[in-house]
């Protein structure tokens, strides 16, 4: 067994064990707590790292365009077909997927393979490519969540000389943001995470190893998931996969690419899966209702679902991006790329079918849209 599918495995195996300790771990103040390290810690030391750790250059700025291309594709498909009355699917449920399905998490699902199979000159390119998915998962989607918090609760929108300094302040109430910011600016100076004395380094490193384990734990204790709702998320993932295949082959078409490592990259990195920043923003979003007093008010998103689109997304992009590494160079041909994104697309409109409107999929809960008394968050409106 090659070390990246024990890796992965390994990874699937902490997803496994959080679901199996749900009962150990089922007050809603424990969970959140575990939250909160990982929004308020372990994230923002992972993205501090990463961000730091940037050797940008001027003539390869192509690539992460591409990749924030790719989101912006994704999002803008995800967002206006006509797909949630198809489902029957609460707005605040098909938020989520409009929020998670254009995202990528090339780290935990994807680098591994990369690295295994292709070598260290690929994984540069990727994680280069990498620069433009965090663009969109940290900056824009951010902005999406509160438009859209602002939109479901209309009382706590501000005046309209006041939206963009309460975005704002948003943006930076939040550790995230603040490190991004913190990052920028070094990054401007010229400053690397080489800068930092040695122990400040090692404290940062140590909060940035609990990202993996924490995140992975969280989803599978968070994980509520029921034979409807995976249904309809792995149409939405055959749906997400058969664009990426096809956006991939368009770019092996239009760019030709002679080096096969670099091929089976194109064909990969959109292949990874949903990112869990957006869900950082997600929760953010959770806070300010919960804070929101008075009559009750529409809950943006559902969190709970968020988790269960997360779950099933790494073990999805996992095989498949195993399976495509594996076939050896059957998808370094664009006709074969173009074959397996029409499949995948049939597979995702033939779950459509068997999922219409007349079936209702989801059942709207009242608890699940509106805050009362009785329900504090989002997690227990299931």
């Amino acid at each position: 067994m090659s070390s990246a599918t024990t890796k992965t495995i390994s990874l699937l195996l902490l997803i496994i064990i959080g679901y199996l300790f749900r009962k150990k771990i089922k007050n809603k103040d424990q969970r959140e707590g575990i939250k909160t390290l990982i929004l308020s810690l372990a994230l923002p030391a992972t993205i501090f790292i990463a961000l730091l750790q940037i050797d940008f250059k001027s003539d390869l700025i192509i690539i992460p365009i591409l990749s924030l291309g790719f989101n912006i594709v994704m999002h803008i498909l995800v967002d206006k077909l006509p797909l949630r009355p198809v489902f029957g699917i609460p707005v605040n449920q098909y938020r989520v997927l409009i929020m998670l399905i254009p995202s990528l998490a090339p780290g935990l699902s994807c680098f591994p393979f990369i690295m295994e199979y292709s070598g260290q000159g690929p994984l540069a390119m990727a994680a280069l490519a990498d620069v433009g998915n965090k663009i969109f998962v940290l900056i824009i989607s951010y902005t999406i969540a509160m438009k859209w918090y602002f939109e479901a609760n209309k009382d706590s929108m501000p005046e309209e000389g006041n939206k963009v300094k309460d975005l704002l302040f948003s943006l930076l109430n939040e550790p995230v943001n603040l490190v991004i910011v913190t990052a920028i600016i070094m990054l401007s100076m010229g400053l690397s995470y080489s800068a930092f004395p040695e122990f400040i380094r090692l404290s940062i490193d140590r909060l940035s190893l609990m990202m993996t384990p924490l995140v992975l734990l969280f989803i599978g204790l968070s994980m509520r998931l029921t034979w409807d709702q995976v249904r309809t998320i792995f149409s939405f993932l055959f749906f997400r996969s058969g664009i990426a295949f096809l956006i991939s082959g368009l770019l092996l078409f239009f760019f030709p690419v002679t080096d096969i490592p670099t091929m089976l990259l194109i064909v990969v990195f959109p292949q990874s899966a949903c990112s869990f920043w957006p869900y950082a923003h997600m929760a953010s979003v959770a806070q300010l209702e919960s804070k929101v007093e008075g009559k009750p008010t529409s809950r943006t998103f559902d969190l709970d679902f968020a988790m269960n689109v997360l779950a099933c997304s790494m073990p999805f992009s996992v095989i498949l991006i195993l399976a495509i590494y594996a076939s050896g160079n059957f998808f370094t041909s664009t006709s074969n790329v173009f074959i397996c994104a029409g499949i995948l697309l049939t597979l995702a409109v033939l779950v459509v079918l068997l999922s219409s409107k007349a079936i209702a999929v989801y059942k709207s809960n009242a608890a699940a849209m509106k805050i009362t008394p009785q329900v504090e968050n989002t997690e227990n409106a299931t």
